[in-house]
């Protein structure tokens, strides 16, 4: 019952919120001189903007501050695309007992800081209240708040909670902050003098639009997470595919990036299983409309017997089936050349080369991008390109990581 009121509220709130996006859209068009009553618009639907996988609980953070009681996180995030609210996704997924929330904000960030533009910090709500407290195991989706969301920008995300484990995204490549006492409401960032470079609390950001056709959702290991991208400069090849769609005048797609470092496809590892966690991670993302599948490298190198090309085929055909279910377009990706690593043995070596003739071949995904022809050495294909290789002959630079973007055709999405 308790769950029902809470979808029942949400709903009301969320129909409330479509009414005065309407009016927006509407006061826009009017002020721009257009009649919008001869073109009816397209409905307002909530579509991911940006999200990141809960990868573990944590007491500490990745950085210099601790996350305890009587502390703010503001948390850094960067917008795919735009919209005239926002709503958020907060988890206790890795918890181990019930997660109190005080207070939520959402505002623009301004600059490079921790400070807000004044004039879009908001307050957070759940069912009407600022507070929350979230299960063990659990999460939960804020009320809409109406807020002109610019695409391609960064949001400030700031949470005031309990002590205590907490689930984060380390390895975020993002400055995110922490301060003494609740600054939730600060536009100001001069209270923010702690750093953190994980996200805590948040898995997602939503926008209402009319606008966008849907998410992209690229579920994959370290490649994806962007580990080896220069820091606060948003390189990572999602990232990437993002300002290139937008660039092309297809910026109606949110891209989403569900990568965790040291992720396999088959097997635990850093995080349950890419099968384990595709429902949760994947098809539950708002909007999603196609799934990108860029992993297994991890399977074939840290596993203590290498499978074979057929068993990482297997489950490439189960992740997409699966979202086939769910009327999700599939593409998948090639794995990367790895010559020069140190785990990269001749036998790792035959097995990948299996698994992307396999994958080339057809059959498994809807279309292939393929990453290993694109960024491999022409005079070594079994290594990376020098200008594309980050220096551990496994992540690619940040011009590899472009080039993967590159790669990537937009018809196809």
């Amino acid at each position: 019952m308790h769950k029902r009121r809470g979808y029942a509220t949400l709903a009301a709130l969320t129909a409330v919120v479509v009414l005065i996006c309407g009016a927006i859209y509407l006061g826009v068009g009017a002020a721009q001189g257009r009649t919008a009553v001869r073109t009816p618009a397209a409905p307002a639907v909530w579509v991911g903007t940006w999200s990141a996988a809960p990868v573990e609980a944590a007491a500490t953070t990745t950085g210099t501050a601790r996350a305890t009681t009587g502390r703010s996180i503001r948390n850094v995030v960067h917008t795919s695309i735009g919209g005239v609210a926002a709503r958020l996704t907060l988890s206790n997924l890795l918890g181990r007992r019930p997660l109190e929330i005080a207070h939520v904000s959402l505002a623009v960030r301004a600059g490079h800081g921790p400070a807000a533009v004044p004039a879009t910090l908001r307050r957070v709500t759940f069912q009407g209240a600022e507070a929350v407290t979230i299960a063990a195991g659990g999460q939960w989706v804020s009320d809409p708040v109406v807020l002109e969301i610019p695409h391609d920008s960064d949001l400030l995300v700031t949470v005031h909670a309990a002590d205590g484990p907490v689930t984060i995204h380390p390895r975020a490549r993002q400055t995110s902050y922490v301060a003494d006492g609740d600054r939730t409401r600060d536009v100001s960032g001069d209270a923010y003098t702690g750093r953190t470079r994980a996200w805590h609390h948040l898995t997602a950001v939503d926008v209402l639009t009319r606008d966008a056709r849907g998410a992209v959702v690229v579920v994959g290991d370290s490649i994806t997470d962007g580990v080896t991208s220069t820091a606060d400069a948003n390189r990572r090849w999602p990232d990437v595919l993002a300002d290139r769609l937008a660039r092309r005048g297809a910026s109606h797609y949110g891209v989403l990036n569900q990568g965790i470092s040291g992720n396999r496809l088959l097997a635990e590892g850093r995080g349950p299983s890419t099968l384990a966690r595709f429902d949760r991670d994947v098809l539950a993302r708002s909007g999603a409309r196609t799934v990108i599948v860029a992993i297994g490298i991890n399977d074939l190198l840290h596993s203590a017997r290498t499978p074979t090309a057929d068993t990482i085929t297997t489950g490439f055909a189960e992740l997409a089936h699966r979202a086939h279910e769910r009327g999700l377009r599939v593409i998948g990706a090639t794995l990367l050349p790895c010559g020069g690593h140190r785990r990269c043995t001749p036998a790792v070596e035959s097995v990948r080369d299996q698994v992307n003739a396999i994958v080339r071949a057809g059959g498994t995904f809807d279309a292939v991008v393929d990453f290993d022809r694109a960024l491999r050495d022409p005079y070594a294909p079994n290594r990376l390109r020098p200008r594309y290789d980050s220096g551990d002959h496994l992540h690619p630079s940040d011009a590899g990581y472009a080039r993967m973007a590159k790669a990537v055709d937009p018809a196809r999405l």
